[in-house]
């Protein structure tokens, strides 16, 4: 009999790309809340949400983060290659029943685990790699402080083109994180369908919402941003540039995930 979570499965079950949940992760962030125009958020929306209102209206923020994870072990810590990788996640402000939600549109990944491990989650990911500016945690010029005037940065690139660029200067301690967060977080999970005439009735077209939990929050440090979305010559993420950008952050923080809720069947009938 074959096993594992994930493809390939094979007699052990040890060479799937993606173990068994639970899947826990700790990341640094480098968070830029903006404002995108009103038409390009409302058509990124999926059926069954609608666009934020009052001062949520509009609201979108681009996290950049730098992630370990692990299964329930910790195995992967000793073998880094499994564990570490890097990512953009572009949210969106949205309206689901008349409640607060997020929706992602785009995600970047550098890791085929974690990429994986995305799209079971409903999480659009593509291949793209993230840069983002370190702190380590002693004095040097070569490490930005977690400090008032601390100057950090955050790049993207997808199929060898700049896609994105930010620029944190850290002012103050922050009693709130950015908005939108990840803790509402909607996705839409779909798989295709390759058989002749079904090509336009996919086999799974769902929205679904994560359950994590244990989330902790290091301190939260915020302060005034730039943030930049180049063109690009097929991919949408420009039509969400900011027309506005409200403020960064820099933070760092923990959550276990290993339940998810279909909110919706989103195939017709």
């Amino acid at each position: 009999m074959l096993k594992g979570y994930t493809l390939p499965r094979t007699p052990l079950g040890r060479s799937s790309i993606v173990p068994h949940p639970p899947w826990h992760y700790a990341g640094d962030c480098l968070a830029v809340e903006f404002r995108g125009d009103p038409a390009a958020v409302r058509a990124f929306l999926p059926e069954g949400l609608a666009p934020a209102e009052g001062d949520d209206r509009n609201r979108c923020c681009a996290y950049f983060v730098e992630w370990q994870a692990s299964t329930e072990g910790g195995e992967e810590l000793l073998d880094p290659v499994r564990s570490q990788y890097r990512e953009t996640i572009v949210l969106l402000s949205a309206l689901r029943g008349g409640e607060p939600v997020a929706f992602c549109p785009f995600i970047f990944v550098d890791q085929d685990v974690s990429l994986l491990r995305g799209w079971i989650q409903g999480w659009p990911k593509l291949l793209g790699s993230t840069r983002i500016t370190r702190h380590v945690p002693i004095r040097s010029p070569a490490s930005p402080a977690l400090a008032p005037g601390g100057r950090f940065a955050a790049t993207l690139a997808y199929q060898d083109r700049r896609l994105a660029e930010a620029v944190v200067t850290l002012r103050e301690t922050a009693p709130g994180l950015p908005r939108p967060g990840f803790a509402r977080t909607v996705n839409v999970r779909h798989f295709p369908n390759l058989t002749a005439g079904k090509h336009d009735a996919p086999a799974l077209h769902e929205l679904v919402q994560l359950r994590s939990r244990d989330a902790s929050f290091s301190t939260v440090w915020k302060g005034e941003a730039s943030l930049v979305f180049h063109d690009h010559p097929f991919l949408e993420l420009p039509a969400l540039r900011p027309v506005a950008v409200d403020a960064g952050y820099r933070f760092s923080f923990a959550m276990t995930v290993d339940d998810l809720v279909v909110l919706q069947d989103l195939r017709r009938p």
